[in-house]
Formats: C-alpha cells, structure tokens, sequence
C-alpha cells in the first residue's frame, strides 16, 4: 500500500505560533523530517498567541480537525499558569486537566494521533527559584500522568529544558540560555525543542494512502 504524507498539526500558544518562521522550531522540523528524496511529512502551525488549555478546545475543530491531521502536538499550559500573576486569569490544575482530556477525547474520536508536551519555562534558573517553578511542575505533573495512563507519546519539555538548564546555565540567568525573556524561545531554543520534536514525531506509524 502506497504512503502518502504524514500530516502534523503544532497546537498551542504563542510559542507554538512563532515556530513557522525562519529558524523556528516547526520550520526547522520541515527540514529534519523532509531531507530525504521523498519528503513524507506536512507540517501545520497552529499557535495563537496568550492561549490557554480552554481556547485550544474552543478552536480545535476549525483550526485543527478541519484540517485532517494525521498527528497533532499539544503544547499548552504557560499561559494557564503565567497569566495567574501576570494578568490575573490562568487556568486551575483541576480545570485545567478536564478541558485537556475533553480535547484529547475529540482528537481520540477522530482518530487523529496525539503528541503531549509538558510546559517548558517560565524563567530559565535551575535551581528552581523562579517564581512559577511550582505550578510548572504540577501541570507538568498532569500531562505525564494523561500520558501514561492513555499510553501516549510524551515530549517531557519541562524535564528537558531542566536537565539543559543545569548543564549550560552556570550562571543561573532568567534567560537568554533557551529562550529570549525567560518564555520564548531564542534560536537555541528552537534548535534544542526542534530536535526533541522531529524524534517525538518520528516515533509515529506514518499516514497509508487508502
């Protein structure tokens, strides 16, 4: 049976929403997963900037199941939990994982494959002081435990950022290490998340023609 391409939706917020352009990590990921003579994915920005869990499940039926994805990467929940200080919004961990699981059930029925990322960073010190680090952990916390009980693929951005940031940042710098004030991603961030990325899609059956 003959393959056609593998379609890949990259859901979630701003940082999502800035990887389409030049050096950003879905745009480097075009280039990782398509280099051989017969490129065999297409990849699709979703991103919308101050996202939160709930905006995805309002828009995943325009922005990504209109679009028939064979794969879709979930990456969410900075701004659930940025925007509790810095706005006064965000999102409660309880609400939080019930508008997740409510989305991946809608995926689920589609039969769209899922790919989990756990929220990187919210100030880039490494040992833990920054003032978010809690809340990252425990809604990083959520998505692992989703993942292991729905055996689904997990890109474990919190853990790996974590791991990078004790290596390279001696200094304990706030940024400018993997991203550019302490959230989004710098062209190092970019290389780093587009390499876990392309593995992580990697993993996935490819798309059969019918």
């Amino acid at each position: 049976m003959p393959f056609k391409k593998t379609r890949v939706v990259f859901f979630g917020d701003s940082i999502t929403e800035a990887a389409v352009k030049p050096h950003g990590f879905i745009a480097i990921d075009d280039s990782l997963l398509n280099s051989g003579a017969s490129p065999g994915y297409e990849l699709i920005g979703a991103g919308v900037s101050g996202n939160k869990v709930y905006d995805l499940y309002l828009r995943m039926e325009e922005d990504v199941l209109s679009k028939s994805p064979d794969v879709v990467v979930i990456w969410v929940g900075v701004n659930d939990v940025w925007h509790k200080s810095t706005r006064g919004t965000g999102t409660d961990a309880d609400k939080f994982e019930r508008f997740y699981l409510a989305m991946l059930a809608k995926f689920h029925a589609a039969h769209v494959r899922t790919i989990l990322c756990t929220p990187a960073t919210i100030g880039e010190k490494y040992d833990c002081t920054n003032p978010q680090d809690g809340d990252l952990n425990l809604y990083s916390d959520i998505i692992r435990k989703i993942a292991t009980a729905q055996q689904l693929t997990l890109v474990d951005m919190r853990k790996e950022f974590l791991a990078y940031e004790q290596e390279h940042n001696k200094k304990n710098e706030e940024k400018e290490i993997l991203t550019a004030d302490g959230v989004h991603l710098n062209e190092a961030g970019n290389r780093f998340v587009a390499g876990l990325m392309a593995s992580a899609i990697r993993s996935q059956p490819p798309a059969r023609s019918n």
